[in-house]
C-alpha cells in the first residue's frame, strides 16, 4: 500500500520542491522569504489566467512564471532597496497576492494542464515533475561548486568578501530575490495544471510548508527537496485514505510535521550568517 501512495506523494511534494528551491536561493542571498505562499498563488493565478486567454498551457506557464517573479520584484524592492522589515514584507505579499487573485478570480472554467511525459518504470507525470530533480541536483552543483553559487552565498554569509570583490550585495540578493519568485511561481503553475481551473487561496499554506523544508534541509537543495517528498507523502496520506484515519487527523498531518520539524530541528540548523540583516 505504500508504494501505492508515491504516484500522489510525487505530485503533492513537486510544487513544494519548487517553492523550497525558490525559499534556498532568496535565503542564501540573506533574505528571508516568507513570501512564497504568495508567489506561488499568484503563479497559479496567472497560469488560469493565461490559459484561458490565449488557449496556450505554454503561454499560462510563462504567464504564471511572470507574475511569480513579479511579486518577487516587489518583495525585492520593499526589502533590498528600501530596507523593510522581512518577514512582515512576506506576510505582507502574501495578503496582496491573496487579495488580488481573490478580486480577479477567473471564471470556474477547467482548462488544459501541462503535457504528461510517459517513462518506463515510472508512470506519466508532468515535466514539471521530471525537471524538479534535475534542478534539486544542478542547483546543488550551481551554490557549492561555482563561484556564482559562492558569490550569492557571499551575500548572505560574508559581505566583507562581496565588498572585496568590489560587488554589489543588493544586486545578488536582487537575483536571489527574482529566481525565487521564478521557481515558487514554477509550483504554483503545476499546482493549477494539475487541478485544471483556480480557487481561492488554493496554494493552503504550501509556501510555509517549503519553508519550513528549507528549515528542515540546512538552506541545501538536495536535503530541503527531500524534505518536500516526507511533506507530499503526509497529504498523499490524506487522499488515498484506507486505513479509515480520521480526516481531520490526516489534513493536519502535514502542518503537524511542520511543527515537528521547525521545534526539533530549528536549533540545530545553521541559517546564512547575514540571513534578515537589511542592511550591508
Amino acid at each position: 500500500m505504500i508504494f501505492e501512495l508515491i504516484p500522489s506523494a510525487l505530485r503533492m511534494a513537486t510544487p513544494l520542491g519548487f517553492a523550497a528551491l525558490g525559499g534556498i536561493y532568496s535565503e542564501r542571498a540573506g533574505v528571508i522569504n516568507l513570501a512564497l505562499e504568495g508567489m506561488m498563488l499568484i503563479g497559479a493565478f496567472g497560469y488560469i489566467v493565461g490559459t484561458q486567454g490565449s488557449g496556450s498551457t505554454w503561454i499560462g506557464l510563462l504567464v504564471g512564471i511572470g507574475c511569480g517573479m513579479a511579486m518577487a520584484l516587489l518583495h525585492a524592492v520593499a526589502t533590498v532597496t528600501f530596507h523593510a522589515e522581512q518577514v512582515v514584507t512576506g506576510i505582507g505579499i502574501n495578503i496582496l497576492a491573496l487579495g488580488i487573485t481573490e478580486y480577479l478570480s477567473p471564471p470556474p472554467e477547467q482548462v488544459g494542464g501541462l503535457p504528461h511525459w510517459q517513462l518506463p518504470l515510472i508512470g506519466s507525470y508532468s515535466f514539471i515533475v521530471y525537471l524538479l530533480p534535475i534542478l534539486m541536483v544542478a542547483s546543488h552543483i550551481l551554490l557549492f561548486k561555482t563561484p556564482w553559487g559562492l558569490r550569492l552565498r557571499a551575500a548572505g554569509e560574508s559581505t566583507e568578501a562581496l565588498a572585496a570583490l568590489s560587488l554589489s550585495r543588493s544586486k545578488w540578493q536582487y537575483l536571489g530575490i527574482l529566481l525565487s519568485g521564478l521557481l515558487a511561481g514554477t509550483g504554483g503553475c503545476f499546482l493549477a495544471s494539475e487541478v485544471h481551473y483556480f480557487t481561492k487561496g488554493m496554494t493552503a499554506g504550501r509556501g510555509y510548508l517549503a519553508l519550513a523544508a528549507v528549515i528542515f534541509g540546512n538552506w541545501r537543495p538536495l536535503s530541503g527537496v527531500s524534505a518536500c517528498f516526507l511533506f507530499g507523502f503526509a497529504t498523499a496520506l490524506e487522499l488515498t485514505n484506507r486505513w479509515n484515519i480520521p480526516g481531520q487527523l490526516l489534513h493536519s498531518l502535514p502542518y503537524i510535521l511542520t511543527m515537528v520539524v521547525l521545534v526539533g530541528f530549528v536549533g540545530t540548523s545553521r541559517p546564512p550568517a547575514s540571513l534578515g540583516k537589511m542592511k550591508s
